[in-house]
């Protein structure tokens, strides 16, 4: 049931009076510089808040051998992290409302030259009315609006009528293996949000993605020479083409999907990393390329992959050194399919009820090509997979940011909707 005018107003207030620890409680996360592999701190951290909380606590690793079962799961490489899953538990007095998951991810993206930065990558600086550093928008402030939404209900004396998880996960940026762990684990909710910076909009739809890597052998000679040796860069460089025309080909088909035919460049090929060679004045024998692409929701990865796989293949053979040199094509990251969020759900329904009630608009929905970890709950558990959160600007870029404002906004949303959704009772010790 929605929330009357004196309850709404109740929760906004209570979420302005926790606002200040919250931003403590952001900037604190944005402190720890969690890359990829170098999230246990972090994950600590949570934990012991949740605990304090009074949260039931689980702390899990990666079951390597489910997750490479599953067809949504990506493969292991020596970069994937062995920080645990940090699940806090609410259970109520009475299951009178519905279940719900909160989720966040801690891993971030590499700051890249520390230089680039205004401020330090990991120095949470607030400049008017945007807190900068490093993974604060993706997703720290979300994932401490999901704690403290939680809060401000408790200072009021209530709480979720409902069972409700909170997860934090790792492995979001690299291989979406995190959120799969929790759902192998066997957690299970009526609906999930997850607050990623997505300029308060339900995202409506995403892509799939594939991370993979191709590898290629040259002939080494000195330069003086260089006519009669193969050089693997320059092979590179005619690999990349040809992946180029596939790219171009896959953007073609998207009138086929509604959501995505109006986007200029929905499937987005990335040259994320090349490295090659040993000696400049040596026609190089290696290079190895790493690639992100996207694909359509209703496509298999598995199809996908086998597609790069074979038109790289099939370019190899009519290439005069290729063809005796055949390149290696591998997926050592993202496995993972997209999703359409279909309309009419009253998991739905109650997010644009309390995004109203906190922003004064209506709430607008979008397709964004890239990767969410709500696919894990569309696609697995075929429930209502809500993806909303702030305002953001320069996600995995220099000086990224997210709106204080917006943030106390969509605080205010997720309580309201935790309120709906969930239910309320009162505290035990209240």
């Amino acid at each position: 049931m929605p929330c009357d005018d004196t309850l709404r107003d109740r929760i906004g207030q209570a979420v302005a009076e926790g606002f200040a620890d919250q931003v403590a409680f952001t900037q604190d996360l944005i402190r720890m510089p969690s890359l990829r592999g170098s999230e246990h701190a972090v994950q600590d951290f949570v934990f012991q808040a949740l605990k304090r909380r009074g949260f039931a606590m689980e702390r899990f690793a990666m079951d390597r051998a489910a997750i490479e079962r599953h067809p949504g799961g990506a493969a292991f490489t020596p970069e994937h992290s062995d920080a645990p899953i940090v699940v806090g538990i609410h259970r109520p007095r009475a299951e009178t409302g519905r279940s719900l998951i909160l989720q966040a991810h801690v891993d971030v993206v590499p700051p890249g030259p520390a230089e680039m930065w205004t401020h330090p990558p990991f120095d949470p600086v607030i400049r008017g009315d945007w807190l900068h550093g490093r993974g604060g928008a993706d997703m720290k402030a979300g994932h401490a609006a999901n704690i403290f939404a939680l809060d401000a209900l408790r200072r009021l004396g209530l709480q979720p009528a409902a069972t409700l998880y909170l997860q934090s996960v790792v492995e979001e940026e690299s291989t979406g293996n995190g959120a799969l762990m929790a759902h192998l684990r066997g957690y299970r909710a009526e609906a999930v949000l997850i607050p990623e910076p997505e300029d308060e909009k339900l995202v409506r739809a995403n892509t799939g993605v594939l991370w993979f890597r191709v590898e290629v052998r040259g002939q080494p000679v000195h330069v003086r020479e260089m006519t009669t040796g193969s050089n693997a860069i320059d092979a590179a460089y005619r690999i990349v083409a040809e992946l180029r025309a596939l790219e171009a080909e896959w953007n073609a088909r998207k009138g086929a999907h509604p959501h995505f035919a109006e986007a200029e460049h929905p499937i987005n090929l990335n040259i994320g990393r090349i490295e090659g060679g040993d000696w400049a004045s040596s026609v190089p024998c290696w290079c190895r390329i790493d690639c992100r692409i996207a694909l359509y929701p209703g496509e298999r990865a598995a199809d996908a992959a086998r597609a790069i796989t074979e038109r790289v293949a099939a370019f190899a053979r009519a290439d005069g050194y290729l063809a005796n040199n055949p390149p290696s094509v591998t997926f050592n990251g993202f496995h993972a399919e997209g999703y359409v969020l279909e309309p009419g759900s009253e998991a739905e329904a109650a997010l644009a009820r309390s995004h109203r009630a906190a922003t004064g608009e209506p709430l607008e929905s979008f397709m964004t090509a890239g990767y969410l970890d709500t696919r894990v709950y569309a696609l697995y558990d075929r429930v209502p997979a809500l993806c909303y959160g702030p305002v953001s600007r320069n996600i995995h870029g220099f000086d990224e940011a997210v709106s204080l404002a917006s943030l106390r906004r969509i605080t205010t949303a997720i309580a309201l909707f935790v309120a709906e959704w969930c239910g309320l009772e009162a505290v035990a010790d209240a």
